[in-house]
């Protein structure tokens, strides 16, 4: 397989002719960044996934499954106002709530954090507040205003938790405004466990029973995951994600998740195809007992 390939299938896993009836997994592809930061580019995240996950194997090593038994079906590039933040988010919304009236289980793949904030009000509207969020991420994301607006990937967790109730277990955090901290501390809805501090059964033990997982890549340690707006040292490696995953799977019902700020680098496709792969031992994990 050749990654340079010009030709590749604008499907994920390159599953095509995959029914949008008969398949368990809708992709949606969200090129959304309303901010430029750093390395920047993360409207770029979808695309190079997407072209990434072509060569990633439909065959599970581990748990000896071919994920495509499972029915993909890639949904087209959601196109968003720039308008503002906020009507970005409501746009996101909607389309999650589509997903979900044809029970399908959401994948959505960003694009900036503030994506998650669209896709936990639709969450909202069909589990009202029977549900909560894993955030894996090197920063909270609870400012209550960055830049001007209260829709941001730096505030997105602070209107989950704040106007939405919905309770946030934050794992991989290193980076840490004095705000959120202070805020963490008297906010019952939030736990942290910082670095690659955690603990699998306070993870648990904190989580409700339904659970959206949302996976911020800059999680990861730059030296694994470079390609992200704002890499920070000290992160959390591909095996450690997927241990907390693989736990949560066998005690909750998870209800989809999204993998967002990606900014791939030119000319480096490593970090493109770990995405790739992350998110095909994700859905293998989700659905090893459903094929």
């Amino acid at each position: 397989m050749n990654p340079s390939n010009e030709n590749f299938s604008f499907n994920f896993l390159g599953l095509e002719n995959q029914s949008p009836k008969k398949s368990c997994v809708w992709i949606l592809p969200v090129p959304f960044e309303m901010t430029v930061f750093n390395l920047g580019g993360t409207k770029e995240g979808p695309k190079a996934i997407i072209e990434a996950s072509n060569n990633v194997e439909l065959f599970d090593e581990d748990l000896k499954k071919d994920i495509s038994k499972i029915g993909i079906f890639t949904l087209p590039f959601l196109s968003l106002t720039k308008n503002s933040p906020k009507e970005a988010v409501l746009q996101i919304q909607k389309a999650t709530e589509k997903i979900l009236e044809n029970k399908k289980f959401p994948v959505i793949l960003g694009g900036e954090h503030t994506l998650t904030l669209g896709v936990v009000l639709a969450l909202k509207k069909f589990f009202k507040n029977d549900f909560s969020i894993l955030q894996f991420d090197a920063h909270s994301d609870l400012r209550n205003e960055f830049e001007g607006t209260k829709y941001h990937h730096a505030t997105f967790a602070r209107r989950i938790v704040e106007d939405l109730k919905i309770k946030i277990c934050q794992v991989g955090i290193r980076a840490i405004s004095k705000e959120e901290f202070e805020f963490i501390k008297k906010e019952k809805r939030v736990k942290v466990f910082y670095k690659r501090n955690y603990d699998k059964k306070e993870i648990l033990d904190f989580l409700t029973k339904k659970v959206y997982l949302t996976i911020d890549l800059d999680a990861l340690d730059p030296s694994i995951m470079p390609a992200v707006g704002t890499p920070e040292p000290e992160g959390l490696f591909f095996e450690n994600v997927l241990e907390i995953i693989k736990e949560i799977a066998k005690e909750k019902e998870i209800l989809g998740f999204d993998v967002v700020e990606f900014s791939p680098i030119p000319g480096f496709f490593a970090p493109n195809y770990l995405a790739a792969k992350l998110i095909s031992k994700i859905l293998t994990i989700v659905f090893e007992k459903n094929f």
